[in-house]
């Protein structure tokens, strides 16, 4: 694994075709680029192994979850939110031969040469264009035909084809006040209204629910809904007043993804692994990747540990010191002490940087993607921190033939 520069005389324009003709709109968070100038490259037996791990992460995820839905004890122990809990009767006709289930999972290189997991973007994983785009607008801005890599729209635009047969009306549900997800849905969206869908792009609130079919209330759009694509985060989504959001939990519309995806996305998820392994599910590719997680309450005064919120994103509220900003280190112990619950004890890794051509080191996570236990793909970010935060920069990814 290694880093390729892009020369700086054609990164200015590899950044205007990303803004422009890979739906990277805004690639900066407050005054920081968040387009790498770089692109990072895999070896093919880099690449066959993180497949092979991938695969099976998400075998043992999926088997995990489908067991937890029918076990509401076991779902306790994710401290789920209590309106969350109260859907899971509605989730019993949960169909996975029905819906669609899509995973990334987040791996980083250790200094000790192995490959760590540190959580699986189960509910909402983003980084569509970036994973499918960018790579190849990234290879002829530097001139290398021979590089490869996956085509992740590819697999989802075949995989809703198989489960609709190229018919229907598709609902793109998002956060519609954030440009960032609004880009997530164009891409996809567009690329499925060239297979002659009808989409439509909405808010979570924009569907109403009736005999567990869905339908669009958006004026001009008043019409039945055939598939869900859904980027609004569920602890998001039960927040929306007045309740009109139980009927995602129970609708026979096939969706991507399934509120079932709430139980990986908890980062207590290892808390449970005990007793389903005591059920028959191996989870022996999570115990080998994932560093020990502990609640708050049982570390004690163990060193090497950092804290993470349970339900956090985009690296947020990770006490990792060097990475904090300001007063923030200080702010997440205030809040760890105050709201033990809402966070986890992990060990920490020794993650194992990159170094540039121009002698600097960046910390890598590299974001691998399963579409139906398929591997689809990776969504790569870099950081001059070992933490994968708001500041990280996207990086595309290649693999060496």
């Amino acid at each position: 694994m290694k880093l390729i520069k892009i020369p700086e005389d054609k990164y200015y324009e590899y950044k205007m075709q990303a803004m422009f003709d890979c739906y990277k709109w805004d690639p900066q968070f407050c005054d920081n680029n968040t387009l790498s100038k770089h692109i990072l490259l895999l070896t093919k037996k880099e690449n066959e192994e993180l497949i092979k791990l991938t695969k099976n992460l998400d075998k043992e995820t999926r088997l995990a979850e489908e067991y937890i839905n029918k076990n509401v004890k076991i779902a306790k122990k994710l401290v789920l939110p209590k309106k969350i809990l109260e859907q899971m009767p509605n989730m019993q006709n949960y169909d996975k031969n029905q819906n669609i289930r899509l995973m990334r999972y987040d791996f980083h290189p250790s200094i000790d040469n192995h490959w760590v997991v540190t959580e699986v973007n189960s509910d909402c994983p983003g980084g569509f264009a970036e994973s499918s785009l960018l790579p190849d607008i990234a290879r002829k801005t530097i001139g290398m035909p021979e590089l490869e890599y996956h085509k992740k729209k590819k697999k989802m635009v075949e995989t809703i084809n198989h489960k609709l047969n190229k018919k229907g009306t598709i609902m793109m549900v998002h956060c519609t006040c954030f440009s960032d997800d609004r880009q997530v849905m164009q891409y996809l969206g567009d690329r499925l209204a060239k297979e002659g869908y009808k989409i439509i792009y909405g808010a979570a609130d924009h569907i109403r629910f009736k005999e567990k079919k869905a339908y669009c209330i958006l004026d001009n759009n008043q019409v039945g809904i055939d598939f869900i694509f859904r980027f609004t985060p569920l602890e998001w989504l039960i927040q929306m007043k007045p309740r009109r959001w139980d009927g995602y939990f129970n609708t026979k519309v096939i969706s991507c993804n399934h509120p079932i995806s709430i139980y990986a996305q908890s980062k207590r998820f290892p808390l449970v692994w005990e007793d389903l392994e005591k059920a028959g599910i191996c989870m022996k590719t999570w115990k080998k990747l994932l560093p020990e997680t502990l609640e708050v309450k049982d570390l004690g005064f163990q060193k090497g540990f950092i804290y993470k919120p349970v339900y956090g994103r985009v690296g947020e509220k990770i006490s990792i010191k060097e990475a904090c900003k300001d007063d923030e280190y200080e702010k997440i112990l205030q809040d760890v002490k105050k709201h033990p619950k809402q966070y986890l004890a992990q060990k920490r890794f020794q993650s194992k940087p990159l170094k540039s051509e121009e002698g600097k080191e960046y910390h890598i996570c590299l974001g691998s993607y399963t579409i139906e236990g398929e591997h689809a793909g990776y969504y790569a970010r870099m950081s001059l921190y070992p933490r994968i935060d708001s500041y990280a920069e996207d990086i595309p990814v290649k693999i060496k033939k």
